[in-house]
């Protein structure tokens, strides 16, 4: 006889579930003829007992008594192309080294319950990060782990962002990878986790974060595996105040696939294309294939994977990789897949930030249903690229006019209402990787990237993005003036991680850096008008390279105005428009920050007096002093 249909019903979760007295076990293989659930408590042993029952909607099911947590389990499915292994693609965990067999999960690990609420979305301040290379104290052994980024959330925390981002986590089959060719979907990468044996010294580090916080330790048994590694990245960036978004990629799964995976998963006869896969049409992209958006198991395939981190992991947003492709190449059922996603996640939890990235930039992105996809927030290019073209040519030698009205054009993307609906910053994951483009320090001074020409326009191209509307990024490393691009490889490019021992060591350049980023942040969370929706651009000059933008909050005032210089020699008197008269205090000015406090500093002594003469387009303004590739801010 097949295995039991006992505890099996119409909403039996997918994969394998424990319940009273075992598992039940769950599949979607329409074409399949037979498949049995081999493993643990069954010795592997494929017979009829092992065979699991097909329903009308190829599904096929049966409970498993006496299964215990963390036993393991394949399926073994028998098609018209083949016959074999096939991991579950709903697996929790998976066993070490890749590729193994399936882990079946219990939910135990012990949360502290610390109240962290997700933070409106214009206080977030996102920090990008890929957790293999973040932080690697352990190689050559190993790369970087969770528990390792966890090590760095005193120090995240202290530089204040709002929101981690980490780069995409789920299992690939690859040895390094930035995380865009996931393959088991619901399983963390076993490579960021800690092995058993290795745990002791990082329970003992955690535990110190714990201490400090004045709250309960956990036990080695509660870290156990990556499953429970990652929940420990999340429940300590909560009680440090820190957001977790996560990289997840539904437009595409794979590169390299292998046969035990979600790729034909039912075994249909490989002669028929691609089109046979069950999970994928015969679009490629990025090396792996488009997911089949036409179908409905598919998608929810997909949207259950996001609830998934949302309730088993308590993640506080997403950011989803290639939107367009899911539009463009998923046409036409991938814009109204990506409407279903967010209306669902959304209904769970409506704190949640679901960010999109999407090429162009297309403000319907963020737009509700039933004419919009229903996202948050998306990413935009072209601060980033405005930014990038300013400070590269600023390098050049000369004193050419630099493109400012190009670059205040940027500021706020056409089609937008609110500004946190966009999320911009100088540097990301893709731009500066390795053989592409350099990061600020070096753009800014491609010979001499610790030149004070590097440090300076370097300053001027993150405080813009701090101060500017839209929900600021920063590229792991960007706040203390790495120069290297980054690379997910890091064995074969161990010169490109990022360059910790400077801070250890107390490099002055790199101190003096972060403590700008550190009290801009600061600064961003005093003063209510840089999270606000009012902005304007009031003043450019290309040849002067000036540019200067009033933000506010509307109904309220709060006013702050904002100037970049970018010459290379200080200006004295250059008169600038003001929304009021009298005094305005110099609030910021990243001159100070060149050898931390700057002994000859060039500024305003504090404030600037406005006075009724018009300019600009306010009733007032004041001659100002402008240091040399500089930022300034003022208010009342």
């Amino acid at each position: 006889m097949p295995a039991s249909l006992k505890h099996i019903h119409p909403d039996t979760p997918m994969g394998a579930t424990l319940v009273a007295g075992g598992a039940t076990f769950r599949c979607w293989a329409p074409h399949a003829k037979a498949v049995y659930v081999v493993g643990d408590f069954n010795h592997r042993v494929r017979n009829d007992a092992a065979l699991l029952t097909r329903d009308q909607q190829g599904h096929w099911r049966g409970f498993f008594p006496g299964v215990k947590d963390r036993q393991r389990y394949m399926f073994y499915v028998v098609g018209e192309g083949s016959e074999g292994l096939k991991r579950d693609p709903y697996a929790r965990e998976l066993e070490s080294p890749f590729p193994a067999e399936c882990l079946i999960r219990h939910t135990d690990f012990p949360w502290h319950e610390s109240g962290y609420v997700t933070p409106p979305f214009h206080e977030f301040v996102i920090y990008q990060l890929h957790v293999g290379t973040f932080f690697t104290p352990n190689l050559p052994h190993k790369g970087g782990t969770f528990l390792d980024v966890a090590r760095k959330l005193p120090y995240l925390a202290d530089l204040g962002v709002t929101a981690l981002q980490l780069m995409p986590i789920q299992e690939f089959q690859t040895s390094f990878s930035l995380g865009y060719n996931g393959t088991d979907y619901f399983s963390p990468e076993m490579d960021f986790a800690v092995a058993d044996a290795e745990l002791p010294a990082y329970v003992e580090e955690v535990n110190k974060l714990l201490d400090a916080k004045g709250v309960r330790r956990y036990q080695a048994a509660d870290l156990r595996g990556e499953m429970n590694q990652l929940k420990a990245l999340v429940d300590l960036a909560h009680l440090h105040g820190l957001a977790v978004l996560l990289d997840v990629v539904y437009n595409h799964a794979g590169g390299e696939f292998g046969d035990q995976s979600v790729y034909f998963f039912d075994r249909q006869d490989a002669a028929g294309g691609q089109w046979n896969s069950l999970y994928f049409t015969d679009r490629g992209h990025a090396g792996g294939l488009v997911f089949d958006f036409s179908k409905p198991e598919v998608r929810d395939f997909l949207i259950q994977n996001a609830k998934f981190f949302l309730s088993e992991y308590r993640i506080d947003g997403f950011r989803y990789d290639q939107v367009s492709v899911i539009d463009h190449d998923g046409a036409p059922d991938g814009w109204r897949f990506c409407q279903d996603l967010t209306s669902t996640v959304h209904a769970q939890r409506p704190a949640t930030l679901h960010h999109a990235e999407y090429w162009d930039v297309n403000p319907f992105i963020v737009a509700p249903p039933p004419v919009g996809a229903g996202f948050d927030t998306t990413l935009t290019d072209g601060l980033r690229i405005a930014i990038r073209d300013v400070i590269s040519s600023a390098s050049a030698p000369d004193e050419r006019p630099l493109h400012m009205t190009r670059l205040a054009q940027s500021l706020w993307p056409e089609g937008f209402s609110e500004s946190w609906r966009f999320v911009q910053g100088p540097e990301n994951h893709d731009i500066v990787y390795n053989g592409r483009e350099p990061r600020i320090a070096r753009l800014g001074d491609p010979d001499h990237p610790r030149s004070w020409f590097a440090r300076s326009r370097a300053r001027v191209a993150t405080g813009l993005s701090l101060t500017a509307p839209g929900i600021p990024m920063l590229f792991m490393g960007q706040e203390f003036l790495e120069d290297k691009q980054w690379s997910d490889d890091f064995v074969s490019h161990r010169d490109l991680l990022l360059y910790w021992a400077g801070l250890d060591r107390g490099d002055r350049q790199m101190l003096d850096h972060l403590r700008f980023i550190r009290e801009l942040l600061a600064l961003r969370r005093l003063l209510p008008a840089l999270r606000a929706r009012g902005f304007r651009t009031t003043h450019v000059h290309d040849q002067n390279r000036v540019l200067a933008f009033h933000r506010w909050v509307e109904g309220e005032g709060h006013d702050v105005m904002v100037i970049l210089h970018l010459a290379n020699f200080t200006r004295v008197g250059y008169q600038v428009g003001l929304p009021g008269e009298g005094s305005w205090r110099e609030v910021f000015n990243s001159d100070v920050y060149e050898n931390w406090v700057n002994a000859g500093v060039a500024g305003n002594n504090g404030r600037v007096v406005a006075t009724a003469q018009p300019l600009h387009g306010f009733g007032y303004s004041a001659g100002v002093v402008l240091p040399a590739n500089s930022i300034l801010m003022f208010a009342r």
